[in-house]
């Protein structure tokens, strides 16, 4: 095999609870996360090369190090010593600073298309360490599905596949920096936690309505106060009959569930025509267990 096609998936917070600061800077979490069916697309192939290529579709992106597309490819070269060069190509769909993990989905995607296209023995394990270097979403992008992931993000306990629905996604023309969401981060202001016990429950039992009404983002007491707009499109969806909306992680996206995919079509129209945002997206829960 000289070459590898891979689906980088978004994910989003069903749930984020913020349990304190650690003394190395981070927070420790605790929190529902879900992949679902928006992605990248991002192509690998062996070269004669040395080195490592990366095209993107969008101009501005960097294709060094800065990526963390470009990282992972050079991780793995030094790892596991591949003496191949390495051409990346890069289609983004998921928004940029958007909450959605996009830059640590395609981290994840790259680990394992490297992996995979080199057919090299490494430990889902091993992977994921690998990942949580790269980045605190990594690893729940190498496993995705649905999962309770606590400490930074990195320990991970797979739950029950969330319940069949349509999922509307907005994310308005403001970049959100996570590193300054969480510096901001004050727990007086936070009026309601999440109860994830009770949201686990609600997702085994497929119980759509229950887990709407549960769902809980503690950072959106620190993104809203800096762009009431996400209140706004929260606001908007749940009067176009969402079951419930939210912020996705630190935002600013917002994401709204739907019992149907007509339901949430409609609402993206209206969306689109009421507060002119382009990054508009209908998409559904990517479950690996169906």
């Amino acid at each position: 095999m000289d070459s590898i096609n891979l689906k980088a998936r978004a994910k989003i917070n069903i749930s984020l609870d913020v349990l304190g600061k650690r003394d190395d800077g981070y927070h420790d979490l605790s929190m529902i996360m879900q992949s679902v069916n928006l992605c990248d697309d991002i192509f690998i192939r062996k070269t004669e090369e040395e080195g490592i290529t990366l095209k993107t579709n969008i101009s501005w992106l960097p294709t060094d190090g800065r990526n963390l597309i470009y990282k992972a490819a050079s991780e793995m070269v030094s790892r596991y010593e591949i003496k191949s060069g390495l051409f990346i190509s890069l289609r983004k769909v998921i928004p940029v600073c958007a909450g959605l993990a996009g830059g640590s989905t395609d981290c994840a995607a790259t680990l394992i298309g490297i992996r995979n296209l080199f057919n090299i023995n490494i430990p889902m394990k091993e992977l994921m360490a690998l990942g949580k270097e790269l980045g605190a979403d990594v690893p729940f992008c190498l496993i995705r599905g649905t999962a309770l992931a606590e400490g930074i993000g990195e320990k991970l306990t797979r739950i029950a596949p969330f319940p069949k629905c349509s999922i509307l996604i907005v994310k308005p023309p403001v970049n959100v920096s996570t590193a300054t969401v969480f510096k901001s981060y004050a727990p007086e202001k936070v009026t309601a936690h999440p109860d994830n016990e009770k949201l686990i429950y609600c997702i085994k039992k497929g119980d759509l309505k229950g887990t709407c009404e549960n769902m809980c983002n503690v950072l959106e007491s620190v993104t809203i106060e800096e762009y009431p707009v996400i209140a706004e499109i929260k606001k908007f969806m749940n009067e176009k009959g969402a079951m419930g909306a939210m912020m996705s992680g630190s935002g600013p996206t917002v994401f709204g569930i739907y019992r149907t995919y007509y339901s949430a079509i409609s609402a993206l129209k209206a969306v689109k025509e009421k507060f002119g945002i382009k990054e508009c997206y209908v998409t559904n829960a990517f479950n690996i267990f169906e």
